[in-house]
């Protein structure tokens, strides 16, 4: 057997033919194929067409298809090669079950002339599963008294695989208290038991743990495990024993939850709890689990889920009876499902032709059904029929196959669809019965030409339109069918205006709606007519045609334009009036058209802005411009008039125009007041901007010059504070070799000096040089801080004596020496003099000595404590002796 299944697996592919059958009028053949499971979609099961002796152009003519019915469509039936390939996956646990051999079988149905040709698959079992324990577990609770030989029955495992693939033997691990013995099932399920060999010992081993293990045939082998923890309990001596070893009972299907089938019985032939026994189910499968259940204490085995006879007719398992003392006996029960009426036939269409042609003769098949019972008996007999009157009737033709035909000429005009109910009635009690309605059309020929359901269409669009707006849409209805009453539109050629009317509208084929391909403009045109063709899609294809008008809408999209007063860029044009002027004096009319039409074109006058709004007046409708009082002396020569001229439009649109007026009696005096008139416009404009950026401008000016002169102020007073608060000379400064000696500002001749500065102790030595100069310099080193030039040494001799006059001599000629002094002025701070204060005065004074020089000639200066009133004289002769005087009094002493 096992060398078989190998076999069978192995070739799986290999095509096994069985001429089964051939019977009635009809050919009817029937062949067999075995395949693996799990087999990859498109594998090839077998060549259709060489094993049933078909000719390729037979299956195509004939329509062949698969017949499944119910079932999964697991096969595929590829005409144009004739094969047979693998449409779905296939599972074998899933398809059958535990059933062997399992198969499934479907047919092949060819049309004129019928042939049904039946096919089985059998599917071959390949070790997919492992072996399963439904616990993870087994608690055994065994007493020490327990002789050896004692049995005890373990959990089976479960394979849903079969054969060589399904469980093989089970493997227990080694001990030195049990062994393992297997037993087959009259169903050929496997299952074990441990057989006590050496008795037990509570005392020694309490308790036990062993590993059972359920090993299949397959290759690559697989295999489950269960752990057996097994308890020691003291001694029972008895075990429960069945009053019979088989039980049988039969239970309906669809029996009620809790309905009682059969009642086991155990006894125990020890008392108390050694004798109390309990009920159980063991070995059983995990369908069966989820049906039956069986009271614990009382042994009433009763249903538990929905029993179905279609899927399981008879059920087989195994009841435990253990004592408290963990001994058990069991038996077997055998339940046989009574099958009921439950299932209604069932109706699969295998073809439906639809729609069928008005002109189809009797007798043409539209269809081919096929129906089925589940149930067995009379109950799965089945009878089926047309419901309704109608022109169609039903034939048997093979079991359980039916054909429907047209009993009569079909007449699309009168009846376009028809709604057939078939019913098919089983023979139980009470019978059952279902119903399926098939929707058939009638189809026509092209007989009916598309009609518009206007026969003038109109539109209205407004100018100025967006290009691709939809301006409206033309319908037409085909009272054929499908293809024949598939309507396109068609844009007709003609001409709009000298160019082709697809440059100004388009009709979309399908919906009809026509669009426009441009902006209209209603003062170009205001009318558009053009034809539109409905076209079927029949062979020959009908059409008609239908006239469209579309009326173009004015839009108020243009000003009012002013012809008169003309308006001029360079001239100057100008209405007079008299100052003779009466009240409702005309002088002049503001003439504006507008392009527009109806309320669009309707123009009003108003007066904008005038010079004297007092003095004249607009007409609302007709644009004359009035005096509307007498004209005086005082009115202004020059009269500005702004009129604006407005349409009725929504929204209205303006223009404005300037009537320029001049009131005078003679022409020379309008003249001379309008000569510049026409630049009133730009410098009116111009001359709030040019006169905020004057007054900028003035502004940031008179702001810099203010800071600078108060800058300068405050720089010179600072000077004269250092100047006058001072103790030291102060001697100007002018670059080398120049003085300004005229107080021009311009500096003059060419000297040579050398200075030098010294910090030593009260002396400094300065030397001057310049041919022919007998010149003395006295410095007052006072407050006041004066400097008087001597020419030479007789000038002071010749002064009078008195040293006060000698002291107004020096005063009196300062400003002259300042003034006509050719030396150069050098305003200098000594080091370690500085203004920290910026208050004018020179603080921290120490003496110094200073030097500069600029040639060989030598000048040394003295120069005394800062404080004392003394005063400097220079000789820039020979010696160029400068010394520090103590007072007024001793310069006579010096001289």
């Amino acid at each position: 057997m096992n060398i078989h299944l190998a076999k069978l697996s192995k070739f799986a592919n290999r095509v096994m033919v069985i001429l089964l059958l051939c019977f009635f009028s009809m050919v009817a053949c029937q062949i067999r194929y075995s395949i693996p499971e799990e087999m990859k979609n498109g594998s090839l099961i077998g060549n259709v067409a060489q094993d049933l002796g078909l000719d390729l152009k037979r299956l195509r003519s004939g329509r062949a298809r698969i017949v499944t019915g119910e079932n999964n469509q697991y096969t595929e039936l590829k005409t144009d090669k004739g094969i047979l390939v693998v449409n779905e996956r296939i599972d074998r646990e899933q398809l059958c079950g535990d059933v062997t051999p399992c198969s499934f079988s479907f047919e092949i149905i060819l049309e004129n002339p019928m042939e049904l040709h039946h096919i089985t698959i059998e599917v071959l079992d390949v070790n997919d599963h492992p072996p399963v324990f439904k616990k993870s577990d087994i608690m055994l609770d065994i007493s020490e008294s327990a002789n050896v030989g004692a049995r005890f029955v373990l959990d089976n495992a479960e394979d849903l695989d079969v054969g060589v693939n399904g469980l093989q033997n089970y493997v227990l691990t080694s001990n030195d208290n049990f062994v393992l013995k297997q037993h087959v099932n009259p169903d050929g399920s496997k299952y074990a038991e441990m057989v006590l060999q050496k008795q037990l010992d509570r005392e020694e081993v309490p308790s036990l743990s062993l590993k059972l293990i359920a090993v299949d045939g397959g290759n690559p082998q697989r295999s489950g495990t269960v752990n057996i923890n097994i308890i020691v309990l003291d001694a029972n001596d008895n075990a429960p024993v069945f009053n019979q070893s088989v039980y049988k009972a039969t239970v309906i299907e669809n029996a009620a939850k809790g309905t009682n089938i059969v009642t086991v019985n155990a006894t125990d032939a020890d008392r108390g709890s050694n004798g109390h026994i309990t009920y159980s189910i063991s070995n059983v499968k995990s369908n069966i689990a989820d049906l039956l259940s069986i009271n614990q204490v009382t042994g009433v085995l009763s249903v538990s889920g929905p029993i179905d006879f279609e899927k399981d007719k008879k059920f087989e398992l195994r009841i435990d009876a253990k004592d408290q003392g963990g001994l058990t006996d069991s038996s077997k029960v055998i339940i046989e499902v009574t099958d009921v009426n439950d299932n209604a036939p069932t109706i699969n269409v295998m073809s439906f032709t639809t729609p069928v042609t008005e002109d189809s003769p009797p007798g043409t098949t539209i269809g081919i059904i096929n129906v089925k019972d589940l149930d067995s008996g009379d109950n799965g007999q089945v009878n089926c029929r047309i419901e309704q009157n109608a022109p169609f009737k039903i034939k048997s033709s093979l079991r359980n196959y039916y054909t429907l035909v047209t009993d009569t000429v079909l007449d699309r005009e009168s009846v376009s669809d028809y709604n057939i109910t078939v019913v098919a009635t089983d023979a139980g009690m009470p019978p059952l019965s279902t119903k399926r309605t098939f929707h058939l059309k009638v189809s026509d020929v092209n007989d009916n030409s598309p009609v518009f359901s206007q026969g003038v269409y109109n539109a209205f669009v407004a100018e100025n339109n967006s290009p691709g707006v939809s301006l409206l849409t033309v319908r037409a209805k085909d009272p054929d069918e499908n293809q024949n009453a598939r309507i396109s539109y068609i844009l007709e050629d003609m001409d709009l205006d000298g160019s082709p009317v697809s440059r100004s509208v388009s009709v979309n084929a399908e919906s009809g709606v026509i669009h426009a391909v441009r902006s209209f403009d209603y003062e170009k045109i205001k009318l558009l007519v053009f034809v539109v063709k409905a076209q079927d899609g029949g062979s020959p294809p009908l059409s008609s045609n239908v006239t469209v008008k579309i009326l173009i809408q004015d839009q108020n999209d243009n000003p009012p334009q002013v012809l008169y007063p003309v308006q001029t860029g360079g001239s100057l044009v100008a209405e007079i009036v008299p100052r003779s002027a009466d009240v409702g004096y005309l002088v002049t009319k503001v003439v504006a058209v507008d392009v527009d039409s109806g309320q669009n074109a309707w123009l009003s006058y108003k007066l904008q802005k005038a010079t004297d709004r007092a003095l004249f007046e607009v007409g609302l409708q007709n644009g004359e411009i009035r005096t509307i009082r007498q004209v005086t002396d005082k009115d202004a020569v020059k009269q500005r008039l702004t009129v604006i001229v407005e349409d009725n439009g929504q929204p209205s649109r303006s223009a404005t125009v300037i009537v320029n007026v001049a009131v005078a009696d003679s022409f020379p005096e309008v003249l001379s007041e309008f000569t510049d008139f026409t630049h009133d416009k730009e410098y009116n404009d111009n001359l709030t901007f040019y006169l905020v950026l004057a007054l900028a401008v003035v502004s940031f000016l008179f702001i810099t010059c203010l800071v600078v002169i108060i800058s300068v102020k405050i720089y010179r007073w600072r000077q004269s504070r250092i100047l006058y608060h001072s103790n030291l000379p102060v001697i100007p400064y002018y670059p080398p070799r120049y003085s300004d000696t005229l107080g021009t500002g311009t500096l003059q001749h060419v000297y040579n000096y050398e200075v030098c500065r010294t910090t030593d102790s009260r002396k400094s030595d300065c030397k001057f040089g310049r041919a022919g100069s007998q010149n003395v310099l006295i410095m007052d080193t006072s407050s006041t801080g004066t400097m008087q030039r001597i020419q030479n040494e007789k000038s002071i001799l010749d002064e009078p004596d008195s040293p006060i006059e000698v002291m107004k001599i020096y005063r009196w000629r300062q400003s002259r020496i300042l003034y006509h002094s050719n030396l150069p002025v050098i305003p200098y701070y000594p080091p370690h003099y500085s203004d920290t204060l910026v208050t004018g005065t020179l603080q921290h004074v120490y003496n110094y000595k200073v030097c500069r020089t600029t040639d060989s000639i030598k000048s040394d200066c003295k120069f005394s404590r800062a404080g004392s009133q003394n005063l400097l004289i220079m000789d820039p002769s020979s010696t160029g002796t400068m010394q520090w005087i103590q007072n007024e009094n001793s310069i006579q002493t010096l001289l």
